[in-house]
């Protein structure tokens, strides 16, 4: 009989702990908090040493772990309660090692799906049956239905406070009249800071984004600490909206430097934050909030967060906008600045001869100077590429002239004029003895050049020799004399001219390729008479102006069938023709106007152009062989002419030092 009413007893205070334990359970507002009290009361239900409560964070996606009584950290256990199917009586090998005998475990589902577990654990032996796990089953049913009804509380709860704080947010005049119309937020983020606090509680405000000097970090209520996971949303892909970090001393986040990111933050006093991802124009854009408190922020804040996002994104845009105009402006300004310079420098430009004048409007000759005036500053070498006679010299006294060069001397030598060892000592000058007829020292081109300009024409044309010894002047900037061993230094700076393709004389081995490079750092390709036929009249009036200062009975003009014929004309030996043509065409016309028979403007074959006439000749053949082609031409000619160089030299449109060196080159060279 004491029997049975022991056991009414224990069954008795079963029962009324599940009322109690019921009771709590619908009076807790947060059941992780009372699970103390929870613990305890399941205690009376199924005896243990130890209760845990694992948990699934809606928010963050982890599992949170509770004990009763509050155990270390060491005391979790599997916190992937997903896998298990059903409750189940069975202990992990951690818990043995920390002296439990007997364990049981049933998970928690909340509208069917898993949410958690709970466990208990005892410390004596074979304490726990089926029938116990009957009476845990039961008690997490319960734990489940507040849980459950928690949650959709929770999710009332936000949705509530969500509607009313946007509702505060879009009718903050206050914010909107803040930004509107803010051309730098830097002035107003702190009080935007300050505003947005109102309906989203935080105690630093971070603002990361780039902008074209480079990454920019906003804040507002500043700490150290904190710029770095401002400064860490902005690399994350553009795919992810939002961030939340619940717990800055628990969670593991995505900084890994510095190493001991959140120990800074966390010391900082800072424990969780939310960033959200936005777009100012094309440019991605993070706002991040943090707080002090432990879970300040969910999901249910990102909605209100993005929108403030979006409002600084908006004052940010019209920053930009007004920054890109203002840049264009400048831009223009600049462009402004440097057609009036490249004028100032033309008009300046004042050489004896007419070919040496920067005249033209042509865009293809403007595109030439405002280049020219570019490079002008600087000390880079320069390659001037073209046929002959488009001006090729008249830019490079252009370059000089507007350069801090100015003051020093230009010095021009044609490289095509000069035998190979007679090129090499006017160049570097040569010690007394170094060769028959040495009787004295004398300095080279590059030492007279010194301080100023060395003008190379022809560059095209320099011996091997001259081309290995002239690379030492660029790459290390010294030099020797002939027959001399004192290293002298080459103050100079250097530009180089051709009517050549020097990338296809490097092809064929004519030219070195490390010397083409070092000449070729900044190449302005200098455009034929044809290509600016705006330019030719303005040219003529120049030319005729200068050719009257030298004649008794200077012409009066041009006839309009003249300038016709002028513009009409192809001009394959381009400004130098052009004047040729117009100073024979002065001397006919006898002091009057010249008409189009006194140009003598004879059409050339179809294909031929200015330049090199040998080449051109070799342009409008059939085979792409140039070398070949130019040896016949060259043959041809001086079969032609029996031999005679110097009129052979003449119809090829060469002077005779360059139809030696071709001839030498080609293996041509007869007796004259």
């Amino acid at each position: 009989m004491s029997q049975d009413s022991g056991v009414s007893s224990w069954e008795t205070e079963r029962i009324d702990a599940f009322h109690e334990l019921l009771s709590t359970l619908a009076a807790a507002v947060d059941v992780r908090q009372s699970f103390p009290l929870l613990g305890e009361i399941a205690g009376r239900i199924v005896p243990h040493d130890e209760a845990r409560l694992v948990l699934l964070n809606d928010d963050t996606g982890e599992y949170e772990h509770y004990a009763s009584p509050d155990v270390s950290d060491a005391s979790r256990g599997e916190d992937a309660p997903d896998n298990l199917a059903a409750p189940r009586v069975l202990l992990a090998e951690q818990d043995r090692d920390r002296g439990f005998r007997a364990g049981l475990r049933v998970p928690i589902l909340i509208d069917t799906h898993p949410s958690g577990m709970l466990m208990l654990l005892s410390r004596r032996a074979d304490v726990y049956s089926e029938h116990e796990l009957t009476l845990a089953t039961r008690m997490v049913d319960y734990i489940a239905l507040a849980l459950s009804r928690e949650r959709h509380a929770r999710h009332a709860r936000c949705a509530m406070l969500e509607r009313e704080r946007a509702a505060n947010i879009e009718s903050s005049v206050e914010l909107l009249r803040t930004i509107a119309g803010v051309l730098d937020i830097r002035r107003v983020f702190p009080r935007v800071s300050e505003i947005v606090s109102r309906v989203l509680p935080h105690d630093n405000l971070s603002l990361s984004f780039h902008d074209l000097d480079g990454p920019i970090i906003l804040e507002a209520r500043s700490n150290e600490a904190y710029p770095a996971f401002a400064r860490l949303l902005h690399t994350l892909p553009r795919e992810q909206e939002f961030v939340i970090v619940r717990d800055f001393s628990t969670e593991r986040t995505l900084v890994t430097d510095p190493p001991d990111f959140q120990g800074r933050v966390v010391a900082a006093g800072f424990r969780s934050a939310l960033g959200v991802h936005t777009f100012a124009r094309e440019q991605g854009m993070w706002l991040s909030f943090a707080s002090k408190r432990i879970g300040a922020f969910s999901p249910y804040d990102v909605p209100l967060a993005r929108r403030v996002a979006d409002y600084v994104a908006l004052a940010v845009s019209h920053e930009q906008l007004a920054e890109a105009e203002r840049r264009v402006a400048e831009a223009h300004a600049r462009e402004e600045h440097l057609e009036a310079r490249v004028q100032v420098l033309a008009d300046e430009l004042d050489i004896k001869s007419g070919l040496g004048r920067a005249i033209g409007d042509s865009a293809g000759w403007k595109d030439v100077l405002k280049k020219a005036t570019q490079v002008a500053d600087t000390d880079t070498t320069v390659l001037l590429q073209g046929e002959s006679g488009t001006g090729k010299e008249v830019i490079a006294r252009f370059i000089h002239r507007a350069s801090p060069r100015r003051k020093g001397p230009f010095v021009a030598i044609n490289c095509a004029a000069l035998p190979e060892q007679l090129l090499e000592s006017e160049l570097f000058g040569y010690e007394r003895g170094a060769f028959t007829g040495a009787l004295q020292t004398k300095p080279g081109q590059i030492e007279l050049a010194a301080g100023g300009v060395l003008f190379l024409d022809e560059v095209s044309e320099m011996s091997s020799s001259a081309q290995a010894k002239f690379l030492r002047v660029l790459q290390e900037r010294e030099f020797q004399h002939l027959g001399g061993t004192r290293v002298l230094k080459a103050n100079v700076r250097v530009i180089a001219a051709t009517n050549r393709d020097l990338r296809q004389a490097v092809e064929r081995g004519d030219f070195r390729e490390d010397l083409y490079y070092r000449l070729q750092v900044f190449e302005i390709r200098m455009p034929p008479l044809r290509d600016r036929k705006t330019d030719v009249l303005p040219l003529a009036e120049v030319f005729l102006r200068d050719i009257a200062r030298s004649f008794a009975r200077p012409p009066a003009g041009l006839t309009p069938e003249a300038k016709h014929a002028l513009l009409a004309y192809d001009w394959p030996g381009n400004v130098r023709e052009l004047r040729n043509a117009l100073e024979r065409a002065a001397i006919l016309c006898g002091g009057g106007l010249i008409a189009a028979q006194h140009l003598s403007l004879a059409p050339h074959p179809a294909g031929v152009r200015g330049g090199d006439p040998v080449l051109q000749d070799a342009r409008s053949a059939e085979t792409t062989d140039l070398h070949l082609l130019e040896r016949q031409a060259i043959e041809r000619v001086m079969h032609e002419t029996r031999g005679n160089k110097a009129e052979a030299a003449r119809r090829l449109g060469i002077t005779r030092i360059q139809l030696y060196t071709r001839l030498r080159k080609l293996g041509l060279d007869t007796p004259a």
